[in-house]
């Protein structure tokens, strides 16, 4: 597992907790061969012991789960190529699309999967987190292989993970959500249920709504062209009082990952010769915020 953010140590606890062996590749050398991960919920907290180890090690990876921010998983990768076998599985876990082309390309034979969830957890401290809500976590092939074998491991709960046909229709559903929600939150500081409160808000949640829709459409996503005008709003009802990771990661002064959420929207919109003038306006003003 490399990544030991809010996503990578929820995975990890869920799939220790499924009686899995997880290693967390930390970037610098551990004081130690084991830790802990600390989870909080509304009414507990557990403490799971995993082991460490550090990503400049020599030991060939049995399985690769790459659970950083998108901006960061060309890197990520490129720090364990060493350690990568053509046999090794490679598991995408970050937020949007367009970062899996460059891992593809670097790995031209392994079996390289991506991940979506919409578990909710944010970071506490270090290897300490709150798991804020449970949701649905899929994974599938980037080419377009059958369920591996260990995809049990991940079917069983605690992580209860569902094995999608189509992984890039289901991460771009996710992405069309996050493109009317995260960027508007993240420009305005707020929680994501004052988009359905404010009549402004609610306003261009509805015009960057019509624009995904239009490039979903030209995309072949029919279905999230239909339904995520409703979809957004559902979840602006249940995360009413989330936080999203783009407004936190603007809080924290980290980099964004709006260039693979409204950033690909935007190209792919471009190339399809659709217009997108309000998500390019959100693009370009969020893009301020990061530099």
């Amino acid at each position: 597992m490399l990544g030991a953010g809010a996503m990578g140590c929820l995975f990890s606890q869920q799939l220790i907790s499924a009686g899995c062996s997880v290693t967390l590749l930390l970037r610098n050398s551990p004081d130690t061969a084991a830790g802990n991960i600390r989870i909080d919920t509304h009414n507990s907290s557990r403490q799971l012991p995993v082991k460490l180890d550090a990503a400049t090690g020599q030991e060939p990876l049995d399985k690769l789960l790459i659970c950083t921010k998108a901006p960061d998983v060309h890197s990520a990768m490129r720090s364990v190529l060493h350690r990568i076998t053509p046999a090794t599985p490679v598991v995408l876990a970050a937020n949007g699309m367009g970062f899996a082309q460059a891992v593809l390309e670097l790995l031209p034979s392994n079996p390289v999967y991506c991940c979506t969830t919409t578990e909710g957890a944010y970071r506490l401290g270090t290897r300490h987190i709150r798991h804020a809500g449970r949701g649905i976590t899929r994974l599938g092939s980037l080419r377009n292989e059958q369920a591996p074998g260990w995809f049990a491991d991940w079917a069983a709960p605690p992580l209860s993970c569902v094995w999608e046909s189509d992984i890039n229709a289901a991460m771009w559903h996710k992405l069309a959500i996050n493109c009317a929600i995260n960027p508007l939150t993240a420009l305005h500081r707020c929680h994501n249920g004052e988009l359905g409160r404010d009549p402004v808000l609610r306003s261009q949640v509805n015009t960057l709504c019509d624009e995904i829709a239009a490039v979903s459409h030209a995309c072949g996503y029919t279905e999230t062209a239909v339904t995520v005008h409703s979809a957004v709003a559902a979840v602006i009802a249940d995360t009413a009082e989330n936080r999203s990771s783009m407004l936190q990661d603007v809080e924290a002064g980290r980099t964004t990952e709006i260039d693979f959420i409204t950033g690909f929207l935007v190209r792919e919109a471009e190339r399809l010769n659709v217009n997108t003038p309000a998500n390019r306006a959100l693009l370009e003003e969020v893009t301020q915020i990061d530099h």
